[in-house]
């Protein structure tokens, strides 16, 4: 699918403030099934901006505004390409013990995120049941919505895996981070990301939608038959789905810190924010595949 994403933030602030620090991930991800065609950033007041990818290949856009000002409006737009990925491997649970798997796993093997007390999460451990890392996977998927409510609101960016089980509800951040704590305890490699999701119906839906920043999650795989490099494989615990063409990604990291999509520090008066992103479906006939 071929989209276009408009993404504004705007900060108005109850007085002047300076040395406004800012780091965006805001640029689509290239991989093997989505590729960025056009990508430019708008400042107002008008800055340099510098970039770098981070320690996860995420493109970090940085700038800073050292004199006095009111507000602060950030636009961004691009033009992604995305495609369907290929049927996911179904490996045995033996194969993740392998050198190869382990090496490409790494630090995605190992817990990051703060996890609620003892016995909390006892309700999930037959997970380790299914016959195979891919559908214990696919079967959290499910088991996280039936079992936790889809509400906003209620937790917020802080907001930990004990308080989605204290509250029995959150957001695609808060079933993420948990279906990561059990995905990792099972010795299954899994990273967070942060992108979009078009929400539209694929049918006669609307072309152009308002989103918000969506979180799913990737496991790592041994490709079939244990023949060729490990595969990351996109789920979504919010809507019970794998990942396809409608998911733009942004980045990945251990959890949602390691890719907030704007993170600064600035001197001076309250600020107030509204942001906005807009996606618009431009020809669903168009592949991202070479």
């Amino acid at each position: 699918m071929h989209f276009s994403i408009h993404y504004t933030t705007e900060y108005q602030y109850s007085a002047p403030v300076s040395d406004n620090l800012n780091a965006l991930r805001v640029r689509p991800a290239t991989t093997a099934n989505q590729r960025c065609d056009e990508f430019h950033v708008r400042i107002d007041p008008e800055t340099r901006l510098g970039r770098h990818s981070d320690y996860f290949g995420t493109e970090v856009i940085e700038f800073g505004i050292s004199k006095p000002h009111s507000s602060l409006m950030i636009d961004v737009r691009a033009r992604v390409v995305t495609a369907e990925p290929s049927a996911a491997p179904d490996p045995l649970w033996e194969e993740l013990s392998s050198p190869a798997y382990l090496e490409a796993a790494g630090e995605y093997l190992l817990a990051s995120i703060p996890e609620p007390p003892a016995r909390a999460l006892d309700q999930f451990n037959h997970l380790a049941d299914a016959p195979s890392p891919l559908r214990s996977a696919l079967h959290l998927c499910e088991l996280i919505p039936d079992r936790f409510a889809y509400r906003r609101g209620i937790t917020y960016v802080g907001s930990t895996v004990a308080d989605l089980l204290d509250i029995g509800a959150g957001v695609c951040q808060d079933f993420v981070h948990l279906a990561l704590i059990l995905l990792r305890r099972g010795g299954i490699a899994s990273r967070y990301v942060s992108g979009y999701l078009f929400a539209a119906s694929s049918d006669g839906g609307d072309d152009s939608v308002e989103v918000d920043t969506h979180a799913w999650l990737e496991i790592l795989l041994p490709s079939s038959a244990g023949r060729g490099e490990p595969v990351w494989v996109g789920l979504d615990p919010t809507n019970r789905v794998v990942a396809g063409e409608r998911y733009v990604k942004i980045g990945h990291g251990r959890h949602y810190d390691d890719v907030p999509p704007i993170k600064g520090v600035y001197r001076g008066g309250r600020a107030q924010l509204s942001a906005r992103v807009l996606m618009t479906r431009l020809d669903p006939q168009t592949t991202a595949r070479a």
